[in-house]
């Protein structure tokens, strides 16, 4: 995953961990692990798919991001 991208697509939504985590379901604590890749934690694909189409990332551009 390409942290610095993501959190530069987040920065430039005005978007926090607590309020990506809203829209995609989960709790800040382990949006944050899952961006880190801690504890095991990957986003799913439905997951990917919200943040796709919050971010309106190209196909490419998640790939880019998130494989």
């Amino acid at each position: 995953m390409d942290k610095l991208r993501f959190k530069s697509k987040m920065k430039l939504h005005d978007d926090t961990n607590a309020t990506l985590a809203a829209a995609i379901g989960c709790t800040p604590q382990r949006l944050s692990a899952k961006i880190n890749e801690t504890k095991g934690a990957e986003f799913t694909q439905g997951e990917i798919q919200k943040i796709k189409e919050r971010y309106c990332l190209s196909n490419d551009e998640a790939a880019d991001i998130f494989f």
